[in-house]
């Protein structure tokens, strides 16, 4: 293993660290040392290889929700129309409790964002990658307005994970009519032009 790839290794290892820390203890609860224990590493080397510790969250942080929304590209790619988009979307509600790690993290990251202007400019440029996927998908089935359909439907579903937490029922069961009738029954009157 040449030198860059130990770096590469030291760097993944102190990124999946402090990843899994911002879910467990929370944002403001991880410290130096427990990411380099997490990765069994020496403290030392998160100051090597990362400005501050905020700086580790902030890349780990983004690197897994940039990881969820690359994923919406797959999810849609096989709808055939709106009524599909819609399972799609409710049945995507289903991997996140609102209590599992990714949840947390998103959700923690969203507060650390309310606090930090360049972690909030990373946070927004995951959330237009997410609309864009998401808008592309919508103009191909013919919703008129997709951008802003696009903004609504993301703002929801990520409503609905952090609501999750305190209310399990929130399922894709449960939300599944509502996705529904936003996509299927919005669309037949946009086409009937009303």
């Amino acid at each position: 293993m040449t030198s860059a790839q130990r770096g590469h290794e030291v760097r993944q290892r102190l990124l999946d660290a402090a990843a899994e820390l911002i879910a467990e203890r929370g944002w403001a609860a991880v410290s130096t040392r427990a990411v380099a224990e997490r990765a069994g590493l020496a403290s030392g080397l998160v100051h090597y290889h990362f400005a501050s510790v905020q700086a580790l969250l902030s890349q780990a942080a983004l690197a897994v929700m940039h990881r969820v929304a690359a994923e919406t590209g797959p999810l849609l790619a096989g709808v055939g129309d709106r009524s599909e988009l819609a399972e799609a979307l409710a049945a995507s509600l289903d991997a996140y409790s609102g209590t599992d790690p990714v949840s947390v993290l998103f959700v923690e990251t969203y507060l650390a964002a309310t606090r930090d202007p360049e972690l909030r400019t990373g946070v927004a440029e995951v959330i237009v990658q997410f609309r864009a996927v998401l808008a592309t998908r919508l103009a191909e089935l013919g919703v008129v307005e997709p951008e802003s359909t696009a903004a609504v439907l993301g703002a929801a579903m990520d409503g609905l994970v952090l609501q999750r937490a305190l209310d399990p029922k929130l399922s894709a069961d449960a939300v599944r009519p509502v996705i529904r009738r936003t996509l299927v029954t919005t669309g037949r009157q946009e086409e009937d032009g009303r």
